[in-house]
């Protein structure tokens, strides 16, 4: 009698070990998946700030920005 319960307790926790290891798998798809995401947004946000730098120095080239008497740029 004292073999069956831990028996039963090995085997739920087998069961539920294997149903872990495919929650794991399940989430790492995902995981990846944003981390490219992530990457790809990275990207976009530098070409973005690089394209706010040359327009910024294209108004400036072209006196499109007026200056503030306080040391600021007014737009």
């Amino acid at each position: 009698m004292a073999d069956e319960p831990d028996n039963i307790v090995l085997t739920l926790l087998r069961r539920m070990d294997t149903k872990l290891d495919r929650v794991l798998d399940d989430i790492s798809g995902p995981k990846v998946r944003m981390t490219h995401v992530e990457e790809g947004l990275a990207g976009v946000n530098r070409r973005l700030d690089r394209l706010e730098t040359r327009v910024d120095r294209i108004e400036k080239r072209l006196d499109l920005v007026d200056h503030h008497p306080y040391g600021g740029v007014r737009e």
